[in-house]
């Protein structure tokens, strides 16, 4: 799940988001999408489906390893 992390930073940096910014959004303490972005914790279901819609990208491009976004 660290390849996720990655592209999660990734699209929150994109966006000019901090991490305080995105757990507003998505209702999540920030430290919990640290380690996200971490690779220390893995999405559950719902919240991939949010962050695939927030950021217009699709489940298939978050989850794969060898695909960017």
């Amino acid at each position: 799940m660290k390849r996720f992390g990655e592209k999660l930073r990734k699209l929150r940096e994109q966006r000019g988001m901090s991490l305080r910014e995105l757990s507003q959004v998505f209702g999540f303490d920030k430290a919990h999408l640290n380690k996200l972005e971490l690779g220390k914790k893995k999405p559950h279901a719902d919240l991939l489906l949010q962050i695939a819609e927030y950021f217009e990208v699709s489940l298939d491009d978050l989850m794969r390893d060898e695909r960017d976004v």
